[in-house]
């Protein structure tokens, strides 16, 4: 076994103060397919998002231990197109982080959460290596 035997990516996970307006972020404004949803004392406390490809975002109730922070890692979602994207969550009134940035193989943007854990969001442009096949 070479490193520590790590065979996929098996959830990226997010903390929430609000599960229910949190919840609603990421299912109806960005639109990903609700999953799993589990109850600790007939409270939501973790519901799972579907991401095309086959990953999955967990959102969880924090806590002391695990709190929302946009300076900590990050989920990178891959779009169709930034710009459209962009103009969507402007006018659903999601805080556009960093606007779209050029780069030399694609284009980038973040913006946060209703707790403002922060998410890129990302586009590759055909001259990406990716794209090249």
């Amino acid at each position: 076994m070479k490193g520590i035997g790590i065979k996929e990516a098996a959830f990226t996970g997010y903390p929430a103060t609000d599960i229910a307006r949190t919840r609603k972020f990421y299912g109806e404004i960005l639109g990903l397919k609700e999953g799993m949803v589990f109850e600790h004392e007939d409270q939501v406390g973790w519901v799972e998002f579907e991401i095309p490809g086959g990953h999955t975002l967990a959102i969880a109730q924090a806590n002391e231990q695990w709190q929302p922070n946009p300076n900590g890692g990050g989920l990178c979602f891959e779009l169709e197109d930034l710009d459209a994207a962009i103009r969507t969550l402007q006018d659903a009134g999601v805080k556009i982080v960093l606007p779209p940035q050029e780069f030399p193989v694609c284009r980038m943007a973040l913006i946060a959460d209703p707790d403002g854990n922060t998410v890129a969001l990302h586009q590759k442009k055909p001259n990406h290596p990716e794209c090249s096949h």
